[in-house]
């Protein structure tokens, strides 16, 4: 009797072992599960914050390029009177810097 009652107990012992061994395995599986999801979460805000910075970045770069159309156009209009200014005073002192050549190239020394 006292061997049946050992086997019993040896045998309360195995299931209480499997049924804990079963309990751990589930929370294991629960806890990967729950890491997957969160990972999961993160990378949809991560995607979520990525694709906010950058149309905040595109709205920042149309916006500054459109003010570099109108910095072209201004340095456009700039630079056509700076070449309008020098081609005005190249030919007003062009006849005297072709007479001073002239003058120096003509003229003989010993």
């Amino acid at each position: 009797m006292a061997a049946n009652r050992s086997q019993g107990g040896i045998q309360q012992l195995l299931a209480a072992e499997q049924e804990a061994q079963h309990i751990v395995n589930a929370a294991r599986s629960a806890k990967l599960a729950r890491l997957k999801q969160a990972k999961e979460e993160a990378e949809k805000e991560i995607a979520e914050y990525r694709a906010q910075v950058e149309l905040e970045f595109k709205r920042k770069v149309e916006a500054s390029s459109g003010d570099s159309g109108a910095n072209v156009k201004r340095l456009e209009r700039e630079t056509e009177a700076k070449i309008d200014q020098l081609k005005t005073e190249g030919s007003r002192i062009s006849f005297d810097v072709v007479q001073m050549l002239l003058k120096h190239v003509t003229t003989v020394k010993n």
